[in-house]
């Protein structure tokens, strides 16, 4: 491990694992990122979390929790920072992001190993950047690399199919695509060889609904990319985050088909 990451690197106790805090992977104010480790450093694969908050709030300090989850899990779990309005607008958060998985393909030995999978999990907002990142190659093309660097995408309560410059709310973070209105719109990016994408969904989630998933999933199959939807009954748009936490893994398999999702692809290696 570098310098730079032992030197804030925090053993969790009986936690087993290594959480290291503040990592920039840019120049910038909101260009920093957490990781969660396991202790041993023998991780199975690499896990770039992006939180949600509606493109306008959001901060990696609030998933202690959820990186302790896959750490102890034998997951290196990352968790970014990236900008939001109105200091940034689109596709700002989507080149953070990018650089953020640069970051992470170019420390993977530190992370665990080189020859480590590298998968994506994003929810709401995250789960939308989450996807224009695999679907655009622009923008891992910034930085020499393309989305077949992503082994994964796990998204969970995407809003995949919303046009943002007709949604009142969230137009003026969209404005600069105008241009290209389907720049924003996961579902209009649908193409063959993808990477393999599990969408994730809460049945009463009234935010991004349902259906954002299932027609995602079938876009990208139509287009002849790997990827299904799985829909939970009595989940929330929120509710679908908290179940990967221990007091609430009883109310849906989130957390399990999540690590299914990742051993699966990590044995069509």
């Amino acid at each position: 491990m570098s310098a730079t990451i032992a030197a804030r690197t925090v053993q969790a106790g009986r936690n087993r694992l290594k959480k290291t805090r503040g990592i920039a992977y840019g120049a910038l104010a909101r260009q920093r990122l957490d990781v969660y480790a396991p202790r041993n450093g023998k991780a199975r694969a690499i896990l770039l979390f992006l939180y949600g908050g509606g493109w306008v709030s959001g901060h990696r300090w609030y998933y202690p929790l959820f990186g302790h989850t896959f750490a102890q899990r034998g997951l290196t779990c990352v968790v970014p920072d990236y900008h939001l309005y109105p200091q940034a607008r689109f596709p700002s958060f989507v080149d953070d992001a990018a650089l953020a998985f640069k970051w992470v393909h170019d420390h993977a030995d530190e992370l665990g190993g080189s020859d480590l999978p590298i998968f994506v999990m994003g929810h709401s907002a995250g789960a939308h950047i989450s996807a224009l990142m695999a679907l655009d190659p622009s923008y891992l093309g910034a930085h020499g690399l393309s989305p077949a660097a992503i082994k994964g995408v796990i998204g969970l309560a995407g809003p995949y199919s919303l046009n943002p410059l007709k949604w009142p709310g969230v137009k003026d973070i969209f404005a600069p695509s105008a241009s290209a209105p389907h720049s924003a719109r996961p579902i209009k990016l649908a193409r063959a060889g993808a990477p393999p994408m599990l969408l994730l969904h809460g049945a009463r989630d009234r935010i991004a609904k349902a259906d954002a998933s299932v027609n995602f999933a079938l876009a990208l199959t139509e287009a002849g990319s790997d990827a299904r939807a799985k829909i939970y009954p009595g989940l929330g748009h929120f509710e679908i985050i908290a179940c990967f936490l221990w007091g609430w893994r009883w109310r849906a398999s989130v957390l399990a088909d999540s690590e299914a999702f990742i051993a699966e692809r990590q044995a069509q290696t």
